[in-house]
């Protein structure tokens, strides 16, 4: 790991810049204590990134979950009791991941992937916005439309364009082209530029504004438009932030269905984004996803124990680590520990950097995620890779995440369903000669469930005295409803005069007294 560490600082650095505000942003809109954000940030970074199998994944609250959690601490009757749900959600996962159930993170189609990324930075992007000028009344992290604050997304921007602070924007601004200018110039000029990662020195610029304009009428910056970090008095105020679970409540029914729910979505959406930080990898890393679910459900046991919130890996995060040149687990990892010391030695100066140049590095990883070039390349692809990609673009910027990845899927189960309608056989005349059709009908290597619509659509279709050749050579799966479908159709075709010959890797078999006897097939019990 440590081979690669003159990648992985630099870019640690910058998702620590990025994850800091996500963390205090997502526990405020779950209604939880702000340290609880900092404590999964950390456990995500340093637990879940040593025991993970990805190079390139961050682990951190989750946005996903915010709204859950939100309910489930006023339906258990506080925080501590939601504690209980978040350790025994870590033990089902870890349940999960000995179950292999890992590999359901590879049914989900490219196309929704891309659309996931897409529609993320595109939320990223318009959620900042409000941040960037200086107006905060929604949390960091609250990526659904319909917001904690009562407005959406839209109706935000606007009213942020009506609220501007001159010292956030302007700040904003600079902050904005200091990363511009890093990312297209300098960082072609010489290695010190890529040590020191532009985010870094828009951070630090930002820090120094601040100080410079404090008192300033017009320029001073609020502490409303700053980090807001809590500061311990002490080491025992510090430790006192630490919450402990109220094992009494474990007998509560409900904690056990929150503790279900949060295993389920966590789970979800982190194998969501394995599949999507994969992609986007340069290296092409794979993750082993059991492994992953089993480094999740350790992360939230430990999160949960301490009074953390429940963790995934975020794609937020882990996009920023690849875009810095994160090369292996030691980003992630340094990033928890930067987290950690920064809370512990430094709350206050944390507290001066200005949350609209936290928002311009977000900007720019939003960007990189949502390219206009991709809108175009999607669209080349066909309408089988674009509708599912658009879907789930629109899905995401006006819903939430799951629920935009949800219609993407169900999109691309209906193009699936219809490719499959389409492709199940093929239809060949051959010859019209004695007054009789002959026809030739070969079936698809695998024939399921799904081609039921369109074979029996053309069996149904053939005319009086046609001679059927049904060819099956080719096949190596057919599914029992087909080879129902075939046999009723054999009662029928006596009727309407129609002869079937059949040739299969066994031999020819004129007029089949049962199909389901020749494929060696029992018919369905009711």
């Amino acid at each position: 790991m440590f081979k690669t560490i003159k990648n992985d600082l630099p870019a640690s650095i910058v998702v620590f810049f990025v994850a800091l505000p996500l963390c205090l942003g997502i526990a405020l809109a779950s209604g939880a204590p702000l340290f609880s954000g900092l404590i999964a940030g950390i456990v995500g970074g340093i637990v879940v990134g040593g025991l993970s199998g990805s190079k390139i994944g961050v682990s951190g609250p989750a946005a996903g979950l915010a709204a859950i959690v939100l309910t489930a601490i006023g339906t258990l009757g506080g925080y501590q009791n939601f504690l209980v749900a978040v350790v025994l959600g870590g033990i089902i996962q870890l349940i999960f991941g000995l179950l292999k159930a890992g590999i359901i993170g590879y049914y989900f189609p490219s196309s929704v992937i891309k659309g996931m990324l897409t529609g993320i930075g595109i939320i990223i992007i318009l959620k900042q916005i409000p941040h960037f000028f200086g107006y905060d009344p929604d949390p960091e992290g609250d990526f659904a439309f319909f917001q904690v604050d009562g407005e959406n997304t839209f109706s935000e921007i606007i009213n942020a364009l009506n609220h501007i602070t001159p010292g956030s924007a302007l700040i904003g601004a600079i902050g904005l082209g200091i990363l511009l200018l890093w990312d297209k110039v300098l960082s072609k000029k010489g290695k010190i530029f890529q040590l020191i990662q532009g985010p870094l020195v828009a951070v630090v610029v930002g820090i120094i504004f601040f100080l410079l304009t404090q008192s300033h009428e017009t320029l001073g910056i609020e502490q409303s438009h700053l980090v807001s970090v809590p500061i311990p008095e002490d080491a025992a105020s510090f430790f006192g932030q630490f919450s402990l679970p109220n094992f009494s409540a474990i007998t509560n029914p409900e904690v056990w269905i929150v503790a279900f729910t949060i295993a389920l979505v966590a789970s979800l959406e982190t194998l969501l984004c394995v599949e999507a930080t994969d992609k986007l990898d340069p290296h092409k890393n794979v993750t082993p996803t059991n492994r992953e679910l089993l480094a999740q459900g350790t992360g939230n046991i430990i999160s949960g124990m301490i009074g953390g919130l429940p963790i995934t890996q975020v794609i937020v995060r882990s996009s920023a680590n690849i875009q810095s040149g994160g090369r292996s687990k030691m980003s992630a990892i340094i990033h928890g520990f930067l987290l950690l010391i920064s809370v512990i030695l430094i709350p206050r100066l944390l507290n001066m950097i200005p949350l609209s140049v936290l928002a311009a590095i977000l900007f720019i990883v939003g960007f990189k995620l949502a390219k206009p070039s991709l809108f175009k390349k999607m669209y080349d692809l066909g309408w089988k890779q674009s509708i599912p990609f658009f879907v789930t673009v629109l899905g995401i910027v006006f819903t939430d995440l799951l629920v935009g990845i949800g219609m993407g899927l169900g999109v691309g189960i209906v193009v699936i369903l219809i490719k499959s309608f389409q492709n199940s056989h093929f239809l060949h005349i051959e010859d019209k000669s004695n007054g009789k059709h002959k026809i030739k009908m070969t079936l698809a290597e695998e024939v399921t469930f799904f081609n039921k619509g369109a074979i029996l659509k053309e069996l149904d279709s053939l005319p009086r005295d046609t001679y059927l050749e049904l060819d099956v050579r080719k096949t190596r799966y057919l599914d029992n409803d087909i080879i129902e479908i075939l046999d009723d159709f054999a009662f029928k075709a006596k009727e309407r005069n129609i002869d079937i010959q059949l040739i299969s890797e066994r031999g020819v078999v004129e007029n089949p007294e049962s199909f389901i006897e020749f494929f060696k097939l029992r018919p369905k019990t009711a």
